[in-house]
């Protein structure tokens, strides 16, 4: 049985497929030959709020023919304390598929080794698959390939996002760098994983020089709220910005994942500029899922 819970776990060759299928998947919105998910019911397990990643589940899973049931960890028995691994085996017995964004990485292993079902990772505070699938077949759309380019994020280079962008890289034919403030910055741990195309650095326009992308996420991510002044501090020199931009490979691509705090990790000016590349992005997040949902039911 196949999941979906992490790529570090996930081979490049499985990472491809899932993009060529993304491309396919996109084409044939609204007329699909196949629906691989008819008659499937799909849980959708969220601890944390989303916008984009609930849509785009719940939408993905109607287009392929199957039903998604949302539901709130405060409204069923795992948000009064039931283990994960009491509420996969229940829930295995009922649904084909769980989609789960939580806090820990862990419940997303456990869920997928109890309920013996296909399982998603739709963000853990460790991982967030899905997004950094559909980046790459932003840029797969946008500027033709994602190998050979370099992909620099500038920020929090410790959180989901960034992390996951490095065993991206690691498996990939491409670039990464990260430019975050040391305390900011993947830890030693992660980086003695990674591979020969990932380097990070606290000098934001040397990570910036020529760069083809230029990628960030928000500064306080949910959970970290009482960090706030501390990290908005930190991270105020580690902005997306015009003249940053300036400094990046002719035509390159400013991308977030959003939502987006204007005036913070990115200008207002440089969000609007790059709007089309932005919400194509969050976009994609639609088909790169469509396609994962079917890899994993194949």
């Amino acid at each position: 049985m196949k999941h979906l819970l992490s790529l570090e776990a996930l081979p490049a060759s499985d990472m491809v497929e899932i993009l060529a299928m993304t491309q396919k998947i996109k084409a044939e919105r609204g007329h699909h030959a196949e629906l691989p998910l008819k008659g499937q019911c799909w849980g959708l397990i969220f601890s944390k709020s989303s916008t984009r990643t609930r849509v785009s589940f719940e939408v993905g899973i109607r287009e392929l023919g199957g039903d998604a049931l949302f539901l709130s960890a405060h409204d069923i028995q795992l948000g009064r304390g039931e283990p994960i691994k009491d509420t996969a085996r229940v829930m295995g017995r009922m649904i084909h598929g769980a989609v789960i964004r939580t806090f820990a990485q862990q419940d997303v292993e456990d869920f997928a080794a109890y309920g013996n079902i296909p399982t998603i990772n739709a963000l853990t505070d460790a991982e967030h698959p899905c997004q950094i699938l559909a980046d790459l077949f932003t840029i797969q759309e946008k500027l033709g390939t994602y190998e050979g380019k370099t992909v620099t994020f500038i920020g929090d280079g410790a959180c989901n996002v960034p992390v996951s962008w490095i065993w991206a890289a690691s498996k990939l034919n491409f670039k990464l760098r990260i430019a975050a403030p040391v305390p900011f910055q993947p830890s030693k741990e992660i980086l003695a994983k990674a591979g020969p195309n990932i380097t990070v650095t606290d000098d934001i326009a040397a990570a910036a020089d020529g760069a083809d992308v230029l990628y960030t996420d928000v500064w306080v991510s949910m959970g970290m709220e009482k960090e706030t002044e501390y990290r908005l501090a930190q991270l105020a020199g580690y902005q997306i910005n015009t003249e940053l931009l300036k400094k990046a490979a002719p035509g390159a691509l400013a991308m977030h994942c959003l939502p987006a705090y204007r005036g913070k990790e990115i200008t207002d000016e440089v969000l609007e500029a790059h709007a089309e590349t932005i919400f194509t992005e969050a976009e994609n997040r639609l088909h790169a899922q469509k396609a994962i949902l079917a890899w994993l039911v194949k």
